[in-house]
């Protein structure tokens, strides 16, 4: 059967905006095809492949109302999984045809991860939320350090495609991290990018190999490396890695910057005990650790808050509040101030506080 277009007609879509809501404009013309909306960027699964011994790649073909992104960025994905939408946030790979590619590693306890790597069907329909994230590469002059633990290669995949794309202008050396080495993605590709460009060093390392295992990023010399104090730092992985990473490079080379797609351990010591939480909207009052996310806590009671990436650069989780004072979990600052944002998945309770939810 062949596939609907992913495009609709324009001239429906004028007349649309004056006549109808988004929302019933979009619950009829999804009824025509399930990409047709009115503002809202949707991407049917197209294909799935494996990509390692735990992850898989998909093929995402969007609509026209999607606006692009650029290498490196995330992109939040909503999926419904057992009747409740779920937002989680991917790193796509752009692909010459308009499609995305993102890689996803089943986690055994993750509705999202194991909904999108075994069971969502050919031809489901996600919603796609506008591109974010800083950690993209624009000058041609800086040289590059790329640092990428497990489902972190996802970005730096995306940045090498582009680089490749521009005849890579740089000196560009990866270090990627994975337990095993049928855990690893991409090699081949990765192996002939380099191949292709001299100026790209690639280093494999897998740390859980018996007597040949690799070191892990805290132990791994960079000697090798000219210049060192020059190069740019991109790093991505869980927050251990990232913390590890920072600070085995620290003073060291030219900038660091990093995304986590999870929190590095907590200090016990320092963030025992609980607090109240009132949430302001509902009236609930709720007891809540302060040694973990206000987002986990909230969800432990089964609050559901909006939330996408996880790791405190898309700001979906945002929510007032009204009083108290939050720590965040990255640097431990403490925040106070009345009438503020704060982001629940980074942030932990630091006292009593009152939310705006």
């Amino acid at each position: 059967m062949n596939a609907l277009p992913a495009t609709q007609p324009r001239w429906p879509l004028r007349l649309a905006r004056r006549a109808v809501s988004p929302a019933l404009f979009d619950f009829w013309a999804t009824r025509v095809n399930p990409l047709w909306t009115l503002e809202q960027p949707l991407a049917r699964l197209v294909s799935r492949t494996a990509a390692s011994r735990d992850a898989v790649t998909l093929v995402l073909r969007p609509n026209g109302h999607w606006k692009g992104m650029r290498a490196g960025q995330h992109v939040n994905i909503g999926v419904t999984v057992g009747g409740r939408r779920l937002i989680r946030s991917y790193s796509p790979t752009p692909m010459q045809d308009g499609a995305l590619a993102i890689t996803v590693k089943a986690i055994t306890s993750g509705l999202v991860s194991q909904y999108l790597a075994h069971e969502a069907p050919i031809g489901d329909v996600v919603t796609l939320d506008p591109a974010f994230g800083d950690m993209t590469v624009t000058a041609d002059h800086e040289s590059l350090l790329l640092l990428a633990a497990g489902s972190g290669i996802t970005p730096m995949r995306a940045l090498l495609r582009e680089l490749a794309a521009r005849n890579m202008p740089v000196v560009v050396d990866l270090y990627y991290w994975a337990r095993q080495r049928d855990e690893f993605c991409f090699v081949d590709e990765l192996m002939e990018l380099a191949a292709a460009h001299p100026r790209l060093h690639v280093h494999f390392l897998a740390t859980r190999e018996g007597e040949a295992s690799d070191a892990r990023v805290d132990a791994t010399s960079f000697d090798g490396i000219g210049s060192l104090d020059q190069r740019r730092v991109l790093a991505c992985g869980p927050g251990g890695f990232v913390e590890a990473a920072r600070a085995r490079l620290s003073g060291q080379v030219a900038s660091f910057d990093a995304e986590a797609f999870s929190l590095p351990p907590s200090d016990a010591s320092e963030n025992t005990g609980e607090v109240e939480v009132h949430l302001a909207r509902s009236g609930r009052t709720l007891t809540l650790s302060r040694g973990q996310s206000l987002l986990a806590g909230l969800e432990a009671h089964g609050v559901r808050p909006p939330s996408g990436c996880r790791m405190g650069i898309c700001n979906t989780c945002s929510c007032g509040r009204q009083s108290g004072t939050t720590r965040h979990i990255l640097t431990g600052d403490l925040t106070s101030e009345p009438s503020s944002q704060v982001r629940l998945c980074v942030n932990a309770p630091g006292t009593d506080l009152i939310l705006d939810l």
